[in-house]
């Protein structure tokens, strides 16, 4: 059964709507991947570039001799990773509005992969909410807790 879900940039200046058929994503570790993020891996969710609309064009960087990226330049969100020559296209999982649903089904790039980050359980674990500095920083600034 497909869906239209909605997406995009920290900033919104970035929205896109997207047609999904299932709540399956995969985790890719790469090299590429952990350098354009930042991060040690990144959620992916394969889609028809076709059943993505964007409201407004992303910026492309193109990361590789074969690959190219959307993100936002004004607040620097990766929104996605693509082959030009494919149908399609792998938009992040965290820029979804609810990416909350998806579960991974496979990792990718296996060989950069830092299993001490896979497996966090028993690690403590703390509310941005409950961080009295960090509360204060919110209240003091704008008044209010970002949603």
């Amino acid at each position: 059964m497909s869906e239209e879900v909605t997406g995009g940039c920290a900033c919104g200046r970035i929205r896109y709507t997207v047609r999904i058929d299932n709540d399956e994503a995969y985790l890719c570790h790469c090299r590429m991947c952990q350098r354009a993020t930042g991060s040690v891996s990144i959620a992916f969710k394969n889609v028809k570039k076709a059943d993505v609309r964007w409201e407004r064009e992303p910026d492309w960087y193109r990361s590789s001799p074969i690959a190219q990226r959307p993100y936002c330049r004004e607040c620097g969100t990766s929104l996605g990773f693509a082959f030009p020559d494919s149908e399609n296209i792998d938009v992040t999982v965290a820029s979804l509005d609810d990416p909350s649903r998806y579960r991974p089904k496979h990792h990718f790039g296996a060989e950069s992969l830092h299993r001490a980050w896979l497996d966090t359980d028993g690690l403590p674990e703390y509310r941005t909410d409950e961080y009295q500095p960090l509360v204060d920083r919110w209240m003091d600034t704008v008044g209010k807790l970002p949603d």
